[in-house]
This record gives C-alpha cells, structure tokens and sequence, in this order.
C-alpha cells in the first residue's frame, strides 16, 4: 500500500498544477514548496543511504560488520526502488555504471602508494581495502540526477557537442588518477568546462511553468551539498583523511571542487545514455 502511495506521489508531483492563477508571493511559496518536495523524492536513495550511515552503529550489527550491514542495505533500498516502480531498468543500468566508475576511482585512491583516504573498520565485503558499498556512494549522485530529470521534466538548451562534453567528462576522470604522478590539471580541465557549459541552461519545472538555470550553478550547488555529506560521513568515522586520523578535521574546501567535477562527469554520463536510447531503433 505504502509503495502504491509513493508512486502515486510521483505523478502527483509530476502533474500538480494550480487549480487557480497564482502570482506575486503565492506563486513563489508554492514553486519553492514544489522545488523542495521534488529534491526531496529525488534524493530518496541517497538520503536512505545516508541514514543508515548515520544509525548503524560503528561496532555493526548482530556482529555484522557496519560495512557489510550498508552493502545489504543499500542493495535492499536499490531492489525496492525497482520493485516499487520508482526506479527502471534502464535507471539501474545507469546508476551500476556510476557504481563500477566511483569504486575503481575508490581502489586506487585508498591503495598503499597512494592513500588519499582510508577506511577504517573491518569488513567481509572489502576488496582491495575498499568495501563494496562505497560504489553506492557515487550511485548516490547519479540517482539524484536521474530522479531530479524525471520529476523536474528537465531539458537542456545549448548543450555542447557530445564529443566535447565526453572529452572534458574523460579529462576530468583521468585528472583524478594522474594528478598523482604528472600534477593537477583540475583548474585547466575546469576553465574548459566554464567555457564549454558557459550558454548552457537546464530548463526543469518545479510546479506548472519552466523555468531554468545556468547548468554550471547546478553543478557548482550539487557539488557543494556533497561536500557537507561527505563532512558528515568523515564526522562519523566512516572513511577518514590522513588529517583525520588524531582528531576529525573539516574536510578541505579544495574538495568541493572535486564533487563539482564528479557531478560534470555523472551528467555527461546521464546525457550521453539518454542521447543514444533517443537516437538508437529498437525494434518492435
């Protein structure tokens, strides 16, 4: 029943409109009531998953390790949402990539040469001394967007080659692993993906009109509510940086400018499926 309900509440969200004309402040509240509710349900993986960071205790479950207690929770939330028709199979398809991209980015941050973070308790479902559920971390970013397109009935305007869009999402990854060895590009690969984005608008309709927004402020934004999550997480012991390991430090601001990268890379990604499923004949 409460399933049913849920996914009623998407078309209800989807095709809400006024029963009167609204203007001046009334149109304002219930536009931002809207934009609230939509974000909110577009979040709902993510803000599941991040529960259960904050109440499963360190010490598990049951003497189940915490790791491998988020691994079954977060398959069991990604199940459900296809069950309950809140996800499709195409989404999933979609978020599993953001899953494998997010964990090989995991394994060679938290790898002994290179340790730009760690995590700290034990687990049966680590591999190469990452658990599996932290694939569902990035999977997180790529649920909320997926989500927010549906429900915001998002279209984009003057969005960039797809060769190019792909270039800067590729340059933009690789930048993560070869920072490392030959230096950081990020501000470079960045002036590129100010120029390449700087006509782009997203056109999204919180109730009953579009409106729109430079795409760059979208991911400028995403990427900051990521960065508070990721204090939080760090705050809660659930992986650390090397600063960390005393006492829990803010997580520098330098990062905010990776999660804004990571949510360019995770729209590309997004964009690019969507283009070929319009552009590919299945058929009948």
């Amino acid at each position: 029943m409460f399933l049913m309900k849920l996914s009623q509440f998407d078309v209800w969200l989807i095709h809400r409109a006024p029963e009167t004309e609204l203007s001046g402040f009334s149109r304002f509240f219930k536009e931002f009531w809207f934009f609230g509710l939509k974000n909110a349900r577009a979040c709902l993986f993510a803000g599941l998953f991040f529960l259960s960071m904050m109440f499963v205790p360190r010490t598990g479950v049951l003497g189940v390790p915490k790791y491998d207690v988020l691994l079954i929770i977060a398959v069991s939330i990604q199940a459900w949402m296809v069950w309950a028709k809140l996800e499709t199979w195409d989404e999933l398809k979609a978020i599993t990539v953001f899953h494998l991209v997010g964990f090989a980015l995991e394994a060679f941050k938290v790898s002994g040469s290179i340790g730009s973070w760690s995590y700290p308790l034990e687990g049966y479902t680590k591999l190469f001394g990452v658990p599996l559920f932290s694939g569902f971390m990035y999977a997180a970013v790529g649920s909320y967007i997926i989500q927010a397109w549906r429900l915001f009935d998002m279209r984009i305007r003057h969005h960039p080659s797809y060769w190019l869009a792909t270039l800067a999402a590729l340059m933009i990854y690789a930048n993560f692993f070869t920072h490392h060895f030959i230096g950081d590009y990020r501000w470079y690969i960045g002036a590129f993906v100010l120029g390449l984005y700087s006509r782009t608008r997203v056109v999204f309709r919180p109730l009953d009109r579009d409106r729109w927004m430079p795409l760059l402020l979208g991911f400028i934004l995403t990427g900051f509510f990521i960065w508070l999550a990721e204090n939080i997480g760090t705050f809660l012991g659930v992986w650390q940086y090397p600063n960390q390991m005393g006492a829990w430090a803010t997580v520098h601001i330098g990062k905010w400018s990776s999660w804004a990268m990571l949510v360019v890379m995770t729209f590309t990604i997004i964009v690019n499926l969507k283009h070929v499923k319009e552009t590919i004949h299945v058929p009948e």
